[in-house]
């Protein structure tokens, strides 16, 4: 096959994407060639495996079939650079389908011409949205594609990383896994220097830098990295402990409350015990308020003074007026 034959191949796959279907002679029009050559294109195309339906007829029509595989796409720029931002968007905070986006993005980046990355950088610096709740911290969509390339090739990464005391230090790991808990990524990884599997926060993740050396994959205790991670994230030491005995089940909590996992525990009869200890109060009394249901509560002491002052400033905002409560 010529290089000329190859690119009108591209071609003609390109048209074919474009529209629902096309006639002979249209696509012999575009391509500057006779309908007997479309024809043997088209052939051509199907020997590669692209399912090309063909109506009957003096003029023929072609399209592009559904098949059970999914063909190579043809984008041009403009489509590459509205992929890949839509992409990153979803990564960075679509609830339900962020780990598949970081999957199709660290498909579609690795490929991506450095022209188009920079447009594609520079689109989403530039736009924003209005955001009607606060989510918490979100990952870098662009760290994430990174890291999932680094966890798809089994290579090595270095990377500055600030602990949860506020110090930064150099770690070198193998990335496994990345998780998301609640509005949180996780790296799992192992820990060249610790020899030991260690959970990052990407948030916390900066100058991320593959070294270029591959290792073989490592198999991960328990062979479910989600689970892995829950049972860490679970055991994890926090600043200010706070656990609620709920009065109702364990499943209607994680049904109202999905980013607490394994922190909802089942309790005796109809109640259930719900970890929600953490380091910022905050934080603490939205997933108190979450849960909608009466719940017994054992708490630090800052946790309790933190949760009256925050009651008594909702009961003056609704209540102004004092005799208005009677």
């Amino acid at each position: 096959m010529t290089s000329d034959m190859t690119a009108r191949l591209l071609r003609l796959l390109s048209l074919l994407q474009t529209r629902r279907e096309w006639s002979g002679a249209e696509l012999a029009e575009r391509l500057g060639v006779t309908v007997r050559t479309v024809r043997r294109d088209i052939d051509r195309l199907r020997e590669l495996g692209y399912p090309v339906d063909s109506a009957r007829g003096h003029a023929g029509g072609y399209r592009l079939a559904s098949g059970t595989d999914l063909p190579p796409l043809l984008l041009d720029d403009d489509e590459a650079v509205a992929i890949a931002v839509a992409l990153r968007t979803a990564a960075g905070g679509l609830t339900g389908i962020e780990e598949t986006a970081v999957r199709a993005l660290a498909k579609l980046e690795q490929v991506l011409p450095r022209r188009l990355r920079g447009q594609v950088t520079a689109v989403q610096a530039s736009a924003s949205g209005i955001a009607w709740e606060t989510r918490g911290a979100r990952a870098d969509p662009v760290l994430l594609a990174a890291l999932a390339v680094a966890c798809r090739d089994h290579e090595i990464v270095g990377f500055d990383y600030r602990t949860r005391h506020g110090t930064t230090t150099c770690r070198r790991a193998e990335p496994c896994h990345l998780v998301a808990s609640g509005n949180l990524w996780y790296l799992l990884a192992h820990d060249t220097d610790k020899d030991d599997w260690r959970l990052f926060r990407l948030d916390r993740i900066s100058n991320a830098t593959p070294t270029g050396r591959r290792v073989p994959p490592r198999p991960i205790p328990g062979e479910d990295p989600a689970a892995f991670v829950a049972s860490r994230l679970s055991a994890a030491p926090t600043r200010y402990r706070a656990v609620a005995t709920v009065h109702t089940s364990a499943e209607q909590v994680r049904a109202r409350t999905p980013g607490l996992a394994t922190r909802v525990r089942p309790g005796d009869g109809n109640t259930c015990l719900v970890d929600a200890s953490d380091d910022y109060l905050p934080r603490i009394a939205q997933t108190l308020v979450g849960l909608d249901a009466d719940y017994t509560l054992d708490a630090d002491p800052d946790v309790l003074d933190h949760l009256r002052g925050t009651a008594q400033r909702t009961w003056h905002a609704a209540f102004p007026d004092p005799a208005a409560a009677e």
